[in-house]
């Protein structure tokens, strides 16, 4: 096949698919066994801890690598669908916090951004684009490139419920494919990267309507993030990584039932487990695991689940 004639998304699959095969044959090659997958733990359930207690509790448990959401008491910045002020959050105290982590041997793969992007208001938008952007640097200055968020949800109670949920309305897509065009050029500024992370109830409902956003934007520097408890009531796994497959950078590993909204910890739900991890070592062995929906009181039977079904693949 000519190259010159491959879509970016071709192109993009080929170049992973390639790599990753390589990285295999290699392996075998020099005689070595399968790698094991990255396993790791966002950070949003630890509201209690200070960043120091936890780098030590999770090196403690062999957790190498954090998605970071600034939650914790010397660093809590966390506001789900919307901002906070970065003002106090100085460049020495970004490096003070990444060395936190760093210095007990773990890394941090991202940081949760997680802000509306898909507000009505364009003063609000722009703000929160801003505000994606600030996070930018806090990242440049920690030394992490990669930034996780969805689309963020809007519903005003004081109006009448439209006959078309907003984010499945027309004008909304264009003005989402305009915003994702937006944070694409900023994160190119930053040389950075976004993970757009689907879920049922919100604008990137599906894998094929993620993969078709992706592909619509059309910029190397956003990416998905896939999370299968959060599509498990529309796709089925296979379906997931056939859409997702080549733009994938991260996987969070949580757990849910069918029919219930509420998440839970991995293996606690109908996720098959077993399949999961193994299509993830198949088809997206370079994207860590990231344990979700996880704190103090659960976070080591989560990890001990997961780690027993890689061990079993």
């Amino acid at each position: 096949m000519n190259p010159s004639k491959l879509s970016r998304r071709e192109l993009l699959g080929s170049t992973i698919t390639a790599a990753a095969f390589g990285s295999a044959a290699t392996s075998r090659a020099a005689g070595d066994a399968p790698s094991v997958p990255i396993v790791g733990i966002a950070t949003f359930q630890f509201a209690a801890y200070s960043n120091a207690r936890l780098a030590q509790e999770l090196a403690a448990e062999g957790v190498q690598t954090v998605q970071l959401f600034l939650s914790q008491t010397d660093s809590n910045y966390w506001r789900y669908n919307g901002r906070s002020d970065l003002s106090d959050l100085t460049p020495d105290r970004c490096r003070q916090v990444a060395d936190t982590y760093r210095s007990a041997g773990i890394t941090i793969h991202s940081l949760g951004v997680y802000t509306n992007l898909i507000h009505p208001d364009p003063s609000e938008r722009q703000a929160n684009l801003d505000y994606f952007e600030a996070m930018m640097q806090v990242g440049a200055h920690m030394g992490v490139r990669m930034f996780v968020t969805e689309a963020g949800h809007y519903y005003n109670p004081a109006e009448p419920a439209p006959q078309v949920e907003y984010h499945y309305q027309e004008e909304v897509w264009r003005q989402m494919v305009a915003t994702g065009r937006e944070l694409a050029k900023r994160a190119e500024r930053h040389d950075a990267t976004v993970l757009f992370e689907p879920y049922y109830r919100h604008f990137f409902a599906s894998a094929k309507r993620t993969r078709v956003y992706l592909e619509e934007v059309d910029s190397p520097r956003l990416r998905a993030l896939l999370d299968p408890a959060n599509l498990l009531e529309l796709n089925d796994l296979n379906e997931m990584f056939d859409q997702l497959g080549p733009w994938i950078e991260c996987l969070h590993a949580k757990d849910r039932k069918l029919h219930v909204d509420r998440g839970v910890p991995a293996g606690q739900g109908d996720l098959d487990y077993h399949q999961f991890v193994r299509l993830a070592a198949e088809r997206t062995p370079h994207a860590p695991l990231i344990l979700e929906y996880v704190g103090p009181d659960n976070f080591k039977q989560a990890l001990t689940h997961l780690r027993s079904v890689i061990a079993a693949r």
